[in-house]
């Protein structure tokens, strides 16, 4: 598999390690393994020959137009982790050419993949527009604002959609990197993991923080204050809108643009988050329970599993 990895300055240097280091092991292990060649052939593009990564250093890319036709592209994050600076970055000259040499190697026929704030790339380009995506959770308000054509799921990891691959917030790139071993090889992709102790995540959502998100919308914001003050009870879509002096439907439009879910839903995140705490901290199932509004521990119990993909010995464990 021919990979070009389109690197441009300012580049998140883990990412782009990362996506590296996984293809090498991967080639590594192949051959120890008996393989006749290498699986990837990876090869680091750019518009000027010597790239200069977020921390200074610098690395040899051969010119993004002269490379031979690859089955793949893959876009690294660059390193803008706010919301400022990841709309300067947009507006960069390079960025801009980097957005129409992807529609041009879309139009050849190249597979396009992506991680982090590489997703946003892009969707600036055009080319997510009525696919399913995901994205780095932290910035996924702005995500759908600009993009709304785009079916984000920011809760996924990786997401393949029509010859275009998105990988989540900044390790998503190793993420991305197994997605690639594994069209390869699913045995091989196992040994990689294993190697450089990847686990198996196939989900962001246990690492989403759902006030962070809140906070890129003032009535969202306030309508987490209020639901964090409200935790134990029962929830109510009017009572939520009458405390915060909004319409139900105005409640239910805001939380869906920006955080992609219902007040409901929402609400859910942020009983799992206080539960996850309480558990990490020692308190028993029943009185966790209590505290976030479930009629009983087995309920809990069952809805830490299915959102969180963890039991609660887990949650212990990790606290």
């Amino acid at each position: 598999m021919k990979i070009g990895i389109l690197v441009l300055d300012g580049v998140f240097d883990t990412g782009l390690t990362t996506l590296l280091d996984t293809f090498s092991t991967a080639n590594e292990l192949a051959l120890a393994g008996g393989a006749a060649r290498a699986p990837f052939d990876v090869e680091v593009v750019g518009f000027t020959r010597q790239i200069r990564t977020a921390m200074s250093l610098r690395i040899a890319a051969a010119p993004a137009r002269g490379v031979g036709k690859p089955d793949w592209i893959v876009v690294p994050a660059l390193n803008a982790k706010t919301r400022d600076a990841l709309l300067a970055a947009l507006g960069r000259r390079d960025v801009g050419e980097a957005k129409k040499r992807l529609r041009a190697w879309r139009e050849e026929g190249i597979g396009i993949a992506a991680a982090c704030i590489g997703t946003f790339l892009l969707a600036d380009s055009g080319l997510l527009d009525g696919e399913d995506a995901t994205t780095t959770w932290s910035l996924a308000p702005l995500f759908r604002e600009r993009y709304p054509t785009v079916r984000l799921d920011d809760s996924r990891m990786v997401v393949s959609s029509n010859g275009i691959v998105t990988a989540g917030a900044a390790m998503g790139h190793l993420d991305l990197a197994l997605w690639f071993v594994r069209q390869v090889s699913p045995e091989l992709a196992t040994l990689v993991a294993r190697f450089l102790l990847i686990d198996n995540r196939t989900s962001q959502a246990q690492y989403i923080i759902p006030d962070y998100l809140a906070h890129a919308d003032p009535l969202v914001e306030r309508f987490e204050r209020w639901a964090r003050d409200n935790l134990s009870n029962g929830f109510s879509l009017q009572d939520a809108a009458n405390a915060l002096h909004v319409h139900t439907r105005t409640l239910q439009r805001r939380t869906e643009f920006v955080l992609g879910k219902s007040p409901l839903a929402f609400f859910q995140d942020l009983r799992v988050q206080r539960a996850c705490q309480l558990v990490q901290d020692g308190c028993d199932l029943d009185t966790v329970a209590e505290r976030v509004g479930y009629a009983d521990a087995s309920t809990l119990r069952n809805l830490l599993r299915r959102k969180l993909g963890r039991g609660v010995r887990e949650l212990r464990a990790n606290g």
